[in-house]
Parts: structure tokens; sequence; C-alpha cells
């Protein structure tokens, strides 16, 4: 019965919110509230809350801290040459802006923290994909997909949390998986190319009136703006801003009704401030400062050093002080980045009420068994490749530290009695990390379409099938070269 309901409980919340019937943060709430009593432990509810709570305040605080320090970042100019290079590359090119976007995702991926690529991602790219017009599940699918393969590097977190579960070295995990991870990448940016593909044929072809689109050279007193003419059949792009021909609505990537086709006016102007040259909280002098200090933060993450909360909080506090001595100004920057915060730290919060129930219950323990039982005997000496389809659901319906220290242990243990190793079972087990980072247990997806003010269910229903095409391919790989 645990298990049917659990099952019930995950499609009930998929569907929901999907169809937009019920905000994503009052269905992570209310629908494992409603099960909790079906299953008959109402009276737990509180207890199981707490302790989802309890296991996902670091994170919630991290991801403050974090918003908060590259928020700061960002403001003084810190990614601006990385961002002026990436658009640079990109143009007015929808085929290159998304190309772009797998590009610069990949590369902050290294860093291991998922929201700071996806507050850099979309903090870089959101006002190109708002002047171009272009689908904005677009830039979050393929942000998200890159971070997920990205995300198996050993200081990411699933290689780590597969090496401790099955006591093994990450190393021994990682490395051999490392042709079939970067094919996973080459598929993600063949994803981008055939994605701007399909946003160049909705846009028509767009030309810039002004190449010098984002730089403004030292000794220069020039105002450098992103002009964009029409599509075919529309007006030409003039000094006011962006400007697109008349015309109807179009479709966005995934073929819905897109209705943002401009009339002819300028474009929605809402956040494409981002670079600009001359905006107060630019802190030129101290850009190698800020440069040394993310980088002494990024390698202590990496190191261990201290908890990662603690680290962002403190690297937070000394940007803060440094960049912005008066208190008034450091009260503005919190307040800017306040609505992310809030946003942010409330669905981690909400999440702690849906993984507090699945686990409490014990649903997540039968969906587990019941999933490992129906395992044919006749498969067993095929579990690695077992552990990696079977890694591409679970990984997006349950947290890591549930799968790995949950389900992986095992898979291991069904895998041995076939004579499968347990680092075979390990590699297997972070195929399905391209979807993982799109699932509503992953506090930095919050970040993502909350940034990109994309509702959580078109993100869903757009990358799902998209992410999964990629672990697949990951999956495929890996068999191909002997890996699992």
């Amino acid at each position: 019965m645990l298990t049917i309901l659990g099952f019930v409980m995950i499609a009930t919340f998929l569907v929901l919110i999907m169809m937009k019937k019920m905000s994503p943060m009052a269905a992570l709430v209310l629908i494992p509230a409603l099960f909790c009593i079906l299953v008959g432990q109402g009276a737990h509810l509180g207890d199981y809350v707490l302790k989802g709570i309890g296991d996902l305040a670091p994170t919630a605080a991290m991801l403050m801290f974090a918003i908060i320090y590259f928020g700061v970042m960002i403001d003084v100019g810190l990614f601006d040459p990385v961002v002026r290079g990436i658009l640079k590359f990109c143009k007015a090119d929808p085929v290159r802006v998304v190309l772009g976007t797998a590009l610069l995702a990949a590369i902050v991926s290294l860093d291991g923290d998922g929201s700071t690529t996806f507050m850099i991602t979309v903090s870089a790219l959101y006002p190109l994909y708002k002047r171009l017009k272009m689908s904005l599940v677009v830039m979050t699918g393929v942000a998200a997909t890159a971070n997920g393969v990205m995300n198996t590097l050993p200081w990411g977190g699933p290689t780590a949390r597969a090496a401790t579960a099955l006591k093994l070295d990450a190393g021994d995990i990682f490395v051999p998986m490392i042709p079939a991870l970067a094919v996973g990448l080459v598929a993600v940016f063949a994803l981008a190319y055939v994605l701007g593909r399909r946003e160049r044929k909705r846009l028509g072809v767009l030309t810039l009136g002004d190449t010098r689109l984002v730089t403004e050279a030292a000794d220069a007193n020039e105002t450098e703006q992103i002009l964009v003419g029409a599509g075919a059949g529309g007006a030409g792009g003039t000094a006011a801003g962006t400007r697109r021909g008349t015309g109807g609505a179009g479709t966005d990537a995934d073929g819905d009704a897109d209705a943002a086709t401009g009339s002819g006016g300028p474009a929605d102007d809402d956040g494409l401030q981002v670079l600009d040259p001359r905006r107060a909280t630019l802190r030129p002098k101290l850009y190698w400062f800020n440069a040394a200090l993310t980088i002494a933060l990024l390698t202590l993450l990496i190191l261990q050093v201290m908890p990662i909360p603690v680290l962002f909080l403190l690297g937070a506090a000394l940007a803060l002080t440094v960049n912005f001595p008066h208190m008034k100004d450091q009260k503005a920057r919190v307040a800017a980045h306040a609505e992310n915060v809030l946003n942010v730290s409330g669905m981690v919060f909400a999440a702690a009420v849906f993984t507090g129930v699945l686990t409490g219950t014990g649903m997540v323990e039968h969906m587990a068994r019941w999933l490992v039982s129906g395992i044919p005997d006749a498969l067993g000496p095929h579990m690695g490749i077992v552990t990696g389809v079977l890694s591409i659901p679970l990984t997006y319906f349950m947290s890591n530290d549930g799968f790995y220290f949950g389900i992986v242990p095992i898979l291991a243990e069904a895998g041995a009695a076939h004579g499968v190793a347990p680092v075979e079972i390990a590699r297997a087990s972070l195929v399905g990390q391209a979807l993982h980072m799109s699932s509503p247990l992953v506090p930095a997806v919050y970040v993502l379409v909350g940034m990109a003010k994309v509702e959580f269910g078109d993100h869903t229903k757009f990358t799902v099938k998209w992410a999964a095409l990629t672990s697949l391919v990951v999956m495929g790989a890996g068999v191909l070269f002997g890996i699992l």
C-alpha cells in the first residue's frame, strides 16, 4: 500500500504543477500532508516535517548566502568579461545564443554548485533572451541539462555519495566514466544546436544594428546597446532599443503558443541592465580582490575545508563589507537580492515537507524495494545497465542522499550476487544526473526558474524529455565503451 501511495503522491504532484492547478510551493506542502493522513500517519506529520526541514536547513542557508555572494559579484562586475565574451559569440543568432547557454553553464558548473551555475548563466543571458524574444524555457532546459552532466564531478556531490555509500575511491568511479560523460556533454551541445535552429526558424533572421555589443573602452564615453533589427517581414531596428516587426503570436521551442512577439515597439526592458557599463554598483578597482576572493572560496569549497553554508556565509559577509563599506549600501544590495533569497529558501523548506513525508512514512523504502525486487534474475549479470536505467527516474523522484545511501547499496548487493563489481554499479548510478538537476527535490532548480521568471511546470514539461534522452546517451556511451 505504501508503495502505491508513494507513486500516486509523486504523480499527483507532477500532474498538478504541470497543469498549473497549484503552485509548486503549495503542492510541495499540501499534497504530502494529505497523503500522510491517508496512510494513517497524520499524527506524525509534524515530526516528519521538522525532520525534513532539519535535513535541508543547511542547504537553504547555503543557497541564501550563495545568492547574496554571487549577486554581489555580479553587481560589482566580476563576471562581466566572461559574459562579454559569451555575448560577443552569441550576437543576435538564436543558435549561437542557445549554444552559448550550454557553454556558459558547462564552464561555471566546474565549481560543483548548481545554484552558482544557474545564477551566473541566467544573469548573463536573460537580457539577451528577452531582447530577442527567445523562449526562456529553452534557456532553463539547456542550462539544467548541461549542469546535470557536469554535476558528476567528484566534488559535485553524486560521485562522492556513491563512493561513500559503497566505500570506494571517488577517482575509481569518475575517471573511467569521463568518455561517457564527454559524449553526454556533446549531446547537450547537439541539443542546444537543434533547439537554437527551432528558435531561429520561429523568430526569423535577426541582425545586429550595432555589433559593439557589450564592451566599452576604458577611455571612451560611448553608450553601447544591443540594437536588433526585425525578422523577415518586419521593420528594422532603431536606436530606441530592440524592435521587432509586426506579426502574430508564434510558438516556443516546445510547440506551445508564445505571445511574446512584439508589435513593433521597444522590447520589455525588465532585467536588461545587467551589463550596463555605467551601473553604480561596479567596483573596477576591486576587480582583482573579488576575483581572488571567489577563487579562494571555490578552492575551499572543493577542498571541503569547512561546511559549504559556513563558507558562503563568510564569503558574503566579506564581499559586502569590502565592496560596500557603508551600511546603507549593504542594506540596498541585500534588499536587491531579497526576492530571490525568499523564493528559493521558501521552496527549499516546502520541499522539506515532501521529502520528510516520503522518508518518514517509509514510502521511499517501499518503492525502492519494490523496484529492486521486480528485477528478473536473468538481468542479474547486467546489473550495471539496470542500475543506469533505474537511476534516471529514481534520481528524479528522490533526493541524491536517498538514492545513493538507500538504493545504490541494495543494487550493489544484488549485482555482487551475479559477479558485478560495486564500482560498476557506482558508475552506472551517475547516469541519471542530467535529469536529476530538474527534479522538484533539487533546491537549485528553483534558483534557475525563479531568476528566469519561468513557471516550474513549464520548465518540467519542456526539459524532462530532453534531459532523460541525454541520460540515455550517457548510458549508451558507457555500454559502448565497456564502462558499464
